[in-house]
């Protein structure tokens, strides 16, 4: 296999079609042999400095099995599509990405407006929440929006249907920039009622993922795609989510690398404002009210919290966390 791939980028493409995302193992060994040799690591039986012989059978087994004789006609298919691609050689690669250390993405693929992922952090936020959103919560997260792209910040978001929908909406609305981190193939829009949307986001602004064209969405790839929305923004917001929702996981990597979180309270009788409402009591989040709230979040300095302890509502979603290298099961 690696003798058919030529250079990093090419590797990386390759990696992305037979490696699942966030997988550590993996991570591991391409940041510090490069695209190429993993890949002939992949099929070699040479040791890998630093891993355990029984840790890198394992990972040999794993990715060896999705290494398919068709390969190299899937790479030439996937660069028909005509998306771009950036590796962290690339001067568009998002800096931030690079605080996930052996977790960071192998590759993103791109459509749209790659010079959005150029900025600072602080001109990054990202707005995500629950998926069966209230009428409230979608309000507040459109007016956040909005503000925030009045302001000339660029908002990050998962394209889905709720909180992330409505984000997305309002930015555009209001002609602002916006940047949706999907978790499967760019040629697949999902979900299928939120195509027209994607499609013009990919239009006017960003679609990314750092899976390759036809991947379909898992709930491990979700759950991986949410440490990217924090990796790529100053600042987190959660202005809806359950206690178990899986956007909570998007708040334990904002914490984790550093990046500021925001939530919104709500009614105390309200399921989605269980999880924001927690995590401003537990002193996890702070209060947001007004885009002037996350311009804040996003203009403090900070530096990163590699001890952080989980809010006592992540024992409820902490398990939601993806096993790295863990295929999901399909939506």
């Amino acid at each position: 296999m690696a003798e058919q791939v030529q250079g990093e980028r090419m590797a990386r493409i390759a990696l992305s079609m037979i490696a699942e995302p966030n997988d550590s193992t993996t991570g591991y060994v391409l940041t510090r042999h490069g695209g190429v040799e993993t890949l002939r690591l992949i099929e070699s039986d040479d040791e890998v400095p630093g891993l355990a012989r029984a840790d890198v059978l394992m990972w040999r087994e794993r990715l060896a099995a999705r290494v398919m004789p068709g390969l190299p006609d899937q790479l030439a298919q996937a660069e028909r599509h005509g998306f771009g691609t950036l590796i962290p050689a690339d001067k568009e690669w998002p800096a931030g990405l690079n605080d996930l250390g052996e977790r960071a993405p192998y590759l993103l693929w791109t459509r749209g407006a790659a010079s959005f992922l150029t900025t600072a952090l602080s001109d990054r936020a990202t707005i995500t929440g629950a998926r069966a959103a209230t009428s409230y919560g979608e309000q507040v997260a459109g007016e956040l929006a909005a503000g925030l792209a009045d302001e000339e910040r660029v908002v990050v978001s998962g394209g889905a249907y709720g909180i992330e929908g409505a984000a997305h909406k309002s930015v555009l609305a209001a002609s602002g920039q916006t940047i949706a981190v999907l978790a499967n193939g760019l040629d697949r829009p999902h979900p299928a009622g939120h195509s027209e949307l994607l499609n013009r986001i990919g239009d006017v602004g960003l679609l990314v993922s750092e899976l390759p064209p036809g991947a379909a969405p898992t709930r491990h790839r979700f759950l991986s795609r949410n440490r990217l929305l924090a990796a790529l923004s100053g600042a987190t917001v959660i202005p809806e989510a359950g206690p178990r929702s899986g956007s909570m996981t998007t708040v334990l990597a904002a914490r984790e690398l550093g990046r500021g979180v925001g939530a919104v309270p709500g009614p105390v009788t309200s399921v989605a404002s269980a999880g924001p409402n927690e995590l401003i009591k537990q002193g996890f989040a702070s209060l947001v009210t007004q885009p002037s709230d996350v311009i804040d979040l996003l203009d403090a300095d900070r530096t990163p919290d590699r001890t952080v302890t989980r809010p006592e509502v992540g024992r409820e979603f902490g398990h939601r966390h993806p096993s790295p290298g863990t295929p999901g099961r399909s939506l």
